[in-house]
């Protein structure tokens, strides 16, 4: 008797060049540092896709710091804005392959873009959780040099997920 056929099941979108590149959203709560980060090193590393980030209550600004310790790496994020996930993107249904948040209060407060829509623009966006230590939070009683270091260190964790993003976006717990 022969094995029952598999059932096939579409690929995740993958962000390998072949696959034409997908957009992938970084969302955080206040657009300000950990969202901008990511941004920044997805367009450093990978040359194909459209990368993007927004707050679920955007700052408003870039955080300083954020800014400083990103321009000792050669990438200047000083010029990138706080927007606003609903005012930037799913009020102008822009198609979105991935939204990573980067914080637990976006990947609570992260709308589920597919309900009631499981066909239209969000019908295929994976929303996936990558959380970050929150840098403002945890230097908020530091000063100079040990301040930058916790967002020197939250920089590079940045970015270590952001190299092997290709990989490990398609295999990451979606909802």
């Amino acid at each position: 008797m022969a094995a029952p056929a598999a059932t096939a099941v579409a690929p995740p979108p993958s962000l390998d060049k072949d696959a034409g590149g997908r957009h992938v959203l970084f969302l955080c709560t206040g657009n300000s540092c950990r969202s901008h980060m990511a941004e920044a090193w997805a367009r450093h590393h990978h040359t194909n896709g459209t990368f993007s980030s927004a707050g679920m209550r955007p700052s408003g600004k870039v955080n300083p710091n954020a800014a400083a310790v990103m321009l000792e790496k050669g990438i200047d994020v000083s010029s990138h804005q706080s927007r606003h996930l609903v005012e930037s993107f799913t009020s102008k249904m822009v198609p979105l392959d991935y939204v990573v948040t980067v914080c637990g209060n976006a990947d609570g407060d992260c709308p589920m873009f597919h309900k009631g829509d499981p066909d239209g623009v969000y019908g295929k966006t994976r929303i996936v959780h990558v959380g970050f230590d929150d840098p403002p939070e945890l230097a908020a009683d530091l000063e100079g040099e040990a301040e930058l270091d916790v967002y020197r260190r939250v920089r590079d964790e940045i970015e270590a997920f952001v190299k092997g993003m290709v990989d490990q976006l398609p295999n990451l717990p979606y909802r």
